[in-house]
C-alpha cells in the first residue's frame, strides 16, 4: 500500500480511499463502500411489517434469511417509481456489536469506482439545522460528483429501532 502524506486535520479520512459501488437515487449518484455490500438482487415479493416507517418497506426471504428492505429514495425524501432497473442492495451494517443484513431499493446500480482520497472531499457545512453525520464525502468521479453514504449511520440505527418497536408492540 501506498504512503499517502496527508495533513493531520484529514488523517481520519485515509479510510475512505478505496473502491465504492455508485448507486443511482432520482437521477442523482451516492457511493456505498464495496466492503458494505453483500449482493445485488432484482425486485422481489416484500412482506410489509406493520406499523413501520414509510421508508421501511417489510422484509424479504433472502435464501432462508429474513432481512429488512429500506427504500432510500423514500428515506431520503425523493420520488419512489419502480423501473426495470430498480434493485435491492444487501449491505451488511454494523449495530452496536452486531452486523445486520439489509436491502436498499435504489434506481439502479451504476459500477465500481476505485476513488483516491485527493478525489474525496469532506462533506460541505450546510449550516446548524441540517444533519450530514449520515454522509462520509463528496467525490469527484469523471467529472461527476458523487455523496459518500455512511450506510451504518443513514439505515441501520431507524430501521433497527422500528422493527424493535414493531415486534415490541405485537
Amino acid at each position: 500500500m501506498s504512503t499517502l502524506t496527508a495533513p493531520p486535520a484529514s488523517a481520519g479520512q485515509a479510510t475512505l480511499a478505496g473502491k465504492y459501488l455508485t448507486v443511482v437515487l432520482e437521477n442523482e449518484a451516492y457511493g456505498i463502500a464495496v466492503l458494505k455490500v453483500r449482493e445485488i438482487i432484482s425486485i422481489q415479493k416484500i412482506t410489509p411489517v406493520p406499523q413501520m416507517p414509510d421508508f421501511v418497506k417489510g422484509v424479504i426471504n433472502l435464501r432462508g434469511r429474513v432481512i429488512p428492505i429500506v427504500d432510500l429514495r423514500i428515506k431520503f425524501g425523493l420520488k419512489a417509481e419502480f423501473t426495470a432497473r430498480t434493485c435491492i442492495v444487501v449491505v451488511q451494517v454494523k449495530l452496536a456489536e452486531q452486523a445486520v443484513q439489509m436491502g436498499l431499493i435504489v434506481d439502479t446500480v451504476e459500477e465500481v469506482v476505485t476513488l483516491t482520497l485527493e478525489a474525496i472531499e469532506p462533506t460541505p457545512e450546510f449550516g446548524a439545522r441540517l444533519n450530514t453525520e449520515h454522509l462520509l464525502g463528496m467525490a469527484k468521479v469523471k467529472g461527476q460528483v458523487k455523496t459518500l453514504l455512511d450506510i451504518d449511520r443513514v439505515v441501520a440505527a431507524d430501521t433497527v429501532h422500528a422493527l424493535a418497536q414493531a415486534a415490541a408492540a405485537a
